[in-house]
This record gives structure tokens, C-alpha cells and sequence, in this order.
């Protein structure tokens, strides 16, 4: 069973709308006996990176977040659900992340305008198994003003005043810098990809 983790985010509903059309089962988990229970964990994330840290900590999971991911179940954050990888973010520079992935998330530079929100093509690197049979250069929905530069675990990347991370892969760990659930189509896919996935 696929369990989300339910901290109180705007795009809930539409992600369970998502694996919803593609008959996908899963249970919305708020507390660590959820997340235990849990075949596969999703992480949908918007707003703010610390105010989502501060749920989490204050119901109590992020101990049992990072020793399910650690264990190799499989994990996938959606916006700052894949932030929250990260050790820590300047949005909330005194909030510390998950600290799965070494770096930290940045803000786009002063002429850039924000938030990035917007239509725009992913640049693969290598085959990543999240974009399996979606051709060579997907097209998603993006709607962010903070970004994660490219790193070791960075399997795809989008431009928007600069290259950065739009995909990350490592082992059983996944996340998207944009929304499956508005992105059409190709985000329907992307989601069954990660639910197919045996990893």
C-alpha cells in the first residue's frame, strides 16, 4: 500500500485524484505507525520548507521518514516533498531537512522572477526510471521560487535562469522539483512509473 504523508498540503487532494485515475491503492498516513505500515511513501509538498519541517517534527515523524527511506523502501517527494531530502533549505536557514541528500536548497537570483510557475521541457540525464517511456524531453508543470542545484543524485534538470536539479533518482529514493498531479498526461505516467517500481 501506498501511504502519503498527510502534513497538511494544499496539493493533497489533487495527488490522490492522480492515483486515483490510474487505480493506484493507497491510505493517508499522519502519524509514524502509518509510515511503518507502508509499502511505498509519497511526500507531496507546498508552501513553505520550514513550516512543512515543523509538521513533521511536530507530529512526530521525522525519525521513522528517514530510517522507512534508509531502509529502502521506496520514497517520492513532490516539490518540497523532494526539498525536504535536502539538509536544509535558505528559505527557513534555521530549519534543517531530512539530510538524506548532501546540499542545500537555494533561492533564484535577484533579476529572476518568481515564483517560476509555468510549462517547461526536462532534460534527462542517463534513463531515469521515473520518465520510462516518456520520450526525450518531457513536458511538465513547475510553480516554485526556490530550486536545488544540480547534484550527484540529479537525474534530470530544467533551465530557468540556470540549469538545476528538476528530477532526482538514488536507489529506492525519488523526487520532482515539478507537480505530477497538474502535469497532464505525462505526470499520470511519471506517477505509475513510481508506482510500478520494484525497487
Amino acid at each position: 500500500m501506498i501511504a502519503i504523508l498527510d502534513y497538511g498540503a494544499g496539493n493533497l487532494r489533487s495527488v490522490e485524484n492522480t492515483l486515483d485515475k490510474i487505480d493506484a491503492p493507497y491510505t493517508l498516513v499522519h502519524d509514524a505507525a502509518g509510515l511503518q505500515a507502508a509499502d511505498k511513501i509519497m511526500l507531496p509538498g507546498v508552501g513553505h520548507f520550514g513550516q512543512m519541517m515543523r509538521a513533521l517534527d511536530e507530529m512526530q515523524v521525522r525519525e521513522t521518514l528517514r530510517e522507512r527511506i534508509e531502509a529502502g523502501v521506496p520514497f517520492f517527494g513532490i516539490c518540497l516533498g523532494m526539498h525536504a531530502l535536502f539538509e536544509d533549505s535558505e528559505e527557513a536557514p534555521n530549519q534543517s531537512g531530512l539530510a538524506i541528500f548532501k546540499g542545500s536548497v537555494r533561492k533564484f537570483g535577484t533579476g529572476a522572477r518568481v515564483p517560476h510557475m509555468g510549462w517547461n521541457t526536462l532534460s534527462p540525464i542517463g534513463a531515469p526510471r521515473l520518465l520510462s517511456g516518456l520520450g526525450p524531453e518531457p513536458y511538465v508543470y513547475f510553480a516554485h521560487s526556490f530550486y536545488v542545484p544540480e547534484t550527484p543524485v540529479t537525474a534530470a534538470t530544467c533551465t530557468y535562469m540556470l540549469p538545476y536539479t528538476a528530477i532526482v533518482e538514488r536507489r529506492n529514493i525519488f523526487g520532482v522539483q515539478f507537480h505530477p498531479e497538474k502535469s497532464g498526461p505525462v505526470g499520470l505516467q511519471l506517477v505509475r512509473n513510481f508506482v510500478d517500481l520494484a525497487c
